[in-house]
């Protein structure tokens, strides 16, 4: 009878377990993949968000839009791992009444720096560098630097530097290379690099950037926070550790494990019509389109130019959407969608101050590629410690917030962009949505 019995629970009723468990593991790994995808949809109710206040965004930027003092603007908002709003107001093209979509291609400039900060760091959870190796390690002409020194009859003297340059330097702004303004300035001008704009040169960005290792710099390393090249020239740090070409190791290493399909450092020529078009807003003329082709206040190289100078500093393209998935694999420790670029202990050091008094922003700091908050009573504006943020120069911003689980993505494309205060707005306004 046992016998008969065992063969009987063989037969039968151990395949239904089996299937039965296996039914079961199914079940659960639905919603573990669900939760996992940051484009999942998810009422704004379900990760702690007002519908009913989110609109009063929508307001906000339809007025801007009517009063003509922005010509477009993009906002994606992620809570809790979803993306809870995610909406494009006003024109690609105001001229021709092209509205703008959510898909459009913007020029995110200084924006660049955060990836670039993090392919640095990619490369050192590789072993292929460290951060306080100097820069002379990557680039010999930056071995030996000097330092330009303002003296009483207006004019500058060179100094050679106290110290060497490190990568660190590089990625916390304060190796004290500017953006060719400072008191060396003729020097920077006679060898044709002065601002931030790198579209239009015809030559790799390393070339340009060996030149700046002759020049003076601005101020001594390590001796106060100069907002400049830093970023580009570590763009050629990473060629150089990673020998592959800047914009194939982006690709390769962050671009696609987080499925940014439309982050490039200039417009493939299927995606041309999606690229917004620049306004500048000042206070005596309004809002008027810039030059066409125009330099880095106008339309920009991104279409038509060379082609070859990968500007680690301010050359990309990309999307709302696109730039928000790489601040929300940021927020989860390095990782979305099953790919991960870096660890949470990395993310954890990038995320903190590193410059401590060099820093004479307002309460707060700057880590490795991030401005970071660490006091919120100095603007008036709400938000939370430990928030890191930047922004570009043809007035686009984004944060992300960890205690809150929340990142924010906002593009539009006007420079200058004198008399606006839609940044602060939004700020106010995403904050106050916030129920749960």
């Amino acid at each position: 009878m046992l016998s008969v019995w065992s063969m009987y629970c063989n037969r039968m009723l151990l395949p239904l377990l089996a299937a039965s468990l296996l039914c079961i593991t199914a079940t659960l790994a639905v919603p573990r993949a669900f939760a996992q995808s940051f484009v999942a949809p998810a009422s704004p109710e379900e990760a702690g968000v007002s519908s009913e206040r989110l609109a009063r965004i929508d307001a906000m930027l339809e007025a801007y839009i009517e009063e003509e003092r922005l010509p477009g603007a993009a906002l994606v908002i992620g809570r809790r791992g979803h993306v809870v709003y995610a909406r494009a107001f006003g024109y690609r093209d105001r001229e021709a009444g092209e509205p703008l979509e959510t898909t459009d291609l913007f020029r995110i400039a200084s924006q660049t720096k955060a990836v670039i900060s993090v392919g640095v760091m990619i490369l050192q959870e590789q072993g292929r560098l460290l951060i306080d190796q100097t820069l002379g390690d990557f680039i010999p002409g930056f071995d030996t630097t000097t330092v330009a020194v303002e003296t009483d009859d207006g004019g500058f003297e060179t100094v050679p530097a106290d110290r060497k340059i490190t990568v660190r330097d590089l990625l916390t702004h304060t190796a004290g290379i500017g953006y060719g303004w400072g008191p060396g300035a003729e020097r920077w001008e006679a060898a044709g690099i002065v601002g931030w704009y790198f579209a239009d040169r015809d030559e790799p960005i390393a070339e340009t950037v060996e030149r700046m290792g002759d020049l003076p710099m601005d101020a001594q390393p390590g001796e106060a926070f100069v907002y400049g090249y830093a970023t580009d020239i570590l763009g050629v740090v990473i060629e150089r550790a990673s020998g592959m070409p800047l914009d194939e190791f982006l690709r390769v290493e962050i671009l696609e494990p987080l499925g940014m399909v439309d982050t490039h450092f200039y417009v493939p020529t299927e995606k041309a019509d999606r690229l917004t078009v620049v306004y500048s807003v000042t206070e005596d003329s309004g809002m008027e389109r810039a030059p066409d082709p125009g330099h880095m206040v106008g339309q920009g190289m991104y279409l038509e130019g060379p082609r070859k100078s990968f500007s680690g500093g301010a050359g990309l393209v990309s999307t709302p959407m696109d730039y928000a998935r790489f601040l929300e694999a940021l927020r989860r420790g390095g990782t979305l969608d099953g790919a991960r670029i870096l660890s949470p202990k990395t993310v954890q050091l990038m995320t903190v101050d590193h410059v401590h008094d060099a820093w004479q922003g307002d309460g707060g700091g700057f880590g490795l590629g991030f401005g970071i908050t660490e006091e919120i009573g100095w603007n008036g504006l709400p938000g939370t410690p430990g928030t890191y943020a930047w922004g570009g120069a043809y007035h686009s911003t984004y944060w992300v917030d960890p205690a809150e689980e929340m990142v924010v993505s906002y593009m539009t494309q006007v420079i200058p962009a004198q008399g606006l205060d839609d940044h602060q707005r939004l700020r106010a306004l995403i904050y106050q949505a916030l129920v749960d």
